[in-house]
């Protein structure tokens, strides 16, 4: 298929780095369908738009490129999603695989690699970068258990934007949710992981990717 006819969405929180990777991609004769600044913005667009391949940044606010590559897959099954990340840390690589993302792009090949990513991907393939250990391709795949599979989608979430500085009441308004909810999902999480003040919260969302130091 002409590489003409490939859609995509880009989403990262920088939009810097996206002008770059619009030029980037357009000049390799893709076509950048829709732009977004956070996870959220970038499901909303996805299901819109229906792209081919949804490229995204891995740490973006309100949600991150992992969850939001999950929720991705519910609002358009025909989208592939590729994530761009500085970091090849195992236990992320192997969320991701299992979030359903067909691309990990780290973001220090993405220049020369960015174009082989996404027409791999496209046809169907998995596309890892070099440097990425084949364990984690070996985990992956004998279906390991993860420490951070203890939470829920929606409680990484709200894990995250705690983490980002968010009271709960505006935890709900992101969500759409009701403060009551917002905070029983907080509460749960919380016990889940056995840390009871904000700052642990913090420093936990910081080690598992979900938000930037």
């Amino acid at each position: 298929m002409n590489c003409m006819t490939i859609r995509i969405v880009l989403a990262d929180d920088h939009q810097i780095v996206r002008q770059g990777f619009k030029a980037l991609i357009e000049k390799d004769g893709f076509k950048v369908v829709g732009e977004a600044e956070n996870g959220q913005e970038a499901i909303r667009l996805v299901a819109e738009l229906k792209p081919d391949v949804a490229l995204l940044d891995i740490a973006m606010p309100v949600l991150n490129g992992i969850d939001a590559a999950r929720e991705i897959q519910k609002a358009s099954p025909s989208t592939r999603t590729i994530l761009l990340t500085m970091y090849a840390e195992p236990y992320q690589v192997v969320r991701a695989l299992r979030a359903g993302v067909r691309g990990y792009l780290l973001k220090t090949k993405a220049v020369t690699d960015v174009e082989q990513a996404i027409r791999e991907v496209h046809r169907g393939a998995v596309y890892l970068s070099d440097g990425i250990s084949r364990d984690i391709i070996d985990a992956y795949l004998a279906d390991q258990e993860l420490k951070d599979d203890v939470l829920s989608s929606r409680e990484r979430q709200v894990l995250q934007l705690v983490a980002e500085g968010k009271t709960t009441k505006e935890v709900a308004g992101v969500l759409g949710v009701s403060v009551k909810t917002a905070e029983s999902h907080r509460s749960r999480l919380m016990s889940k992981l056995n840390i009871h003040e904000t700052a642990g919260l913090v420093r936990y969302a910081i080690r598992r990717g979900l938000v930037q130091p």
